[in-house]
């Protein structure tokens, strides 16, 4: 089995991508559309083929590279049957094993960050999006975000697994590339050291985040499984940037 953690610098993304030795068949966990002639050629470098693409929920800060690399090299979409994507390939659903050659993910519907987002367990490690993050957590203030489900999703199936279970989120923004269950149950400052629900709320609320800086573009685009926005701002552009110009290339 092949793993490689790639990461996306503007925002803070990390792509994650599988592959089976035996059968050659690859996927890609949350792709980023800025980043995907980098992640195609490290898929090729390795000799494997890109059989999907999977994402763990509708993305508010960056543009997923699901339907330009479906385009360009034929792989199939997977993303959450919750959320009705007409361009999704194979919904995901959680009790419903998704396989591809020998690569086995479990999903587990963690919503809270956003009504739809999945986790995905993978032997000894989980994928775990934006539902939990290293030391943190996702918003909760938009995209139907709950923070009640959120600690629901977080308590009762994440810090529920092994506690050496690695914990591989969807992005951290002090250049560190992995926890563990027992480390975030011990040491997360939203989640916990037994953090209550109600602790919990209140942390949620008076977080005084600004408004995102990219949600405006990138939800509509996602919820195309990756379009970016024809009237994207020039201070905005190298969101998609390097999937344009290799695209004119």
């Amino acid at each position: 089995m092949i793993f490689r953690q790639l990461f996306e610098p503007l925002s803070s993304t990390y792509t994650y991508l599988l592959g089976d030795t035996d059968t050659g068949l690859a996927i890609l966990i949350d792709p980023v559309i800025s980043a995907m002639e980098r992640d195609l050629a490290e898929v090729r470098r390795l000799g494997l083929t890109l059989a999907y693409t999977v994402d763990t929920h509708i993305h508010a800060d960056h543009i997923t590279a699901a339907l330009e690399m479906k385009r360009a090299v034929g792989s199939k979409i997977a993303a959450a049957a919750h959320d009705r994507l007409p361009c999704v390939d194979v919904g995901i659903e959680e009790g419903k094993p998704f396989q591809v050659g020998a690569i086995h993910l479990q999903p587990l519907h963690t919503p809270g960050h956003t009504d739809g987002h999945f986790s995905y367990l993978f032997n000894d490690r989980v994928f775990t999006g934006d539902a939990l993050l290293i030391e943190g957590c996702g918003r909760t203030d938009f995209q139907n975000g709950d923070a009640d489900a959120l600690y629901k999703s977080v308590r009762e199936k994440l810090f529920t697994l092994p506690e050496e279970t690695l914990v591989y989120p969807a992005h951290d923004y002090k250049d560190r590339f992995v926890s563990c269950i027992a480390q975030e149950k011990k040491r997360n400052p939203r989640l916990g050291d037994g953090k209550t629900l109600e602790e919990f709320k209140t942390i949620m609320a008076n977080l005084n985040l600004p408004y995102p800086t990219f949600i405006d573009y990138a939800v509509p685009g996602n919820r195309q499984c990756g379009v970016c926005p024809s009237d994207l701002p020039e201070n905005l552009s190298n969101y998609c940037r390097q999937m344009t110009e290799s695209l004119q290339g």
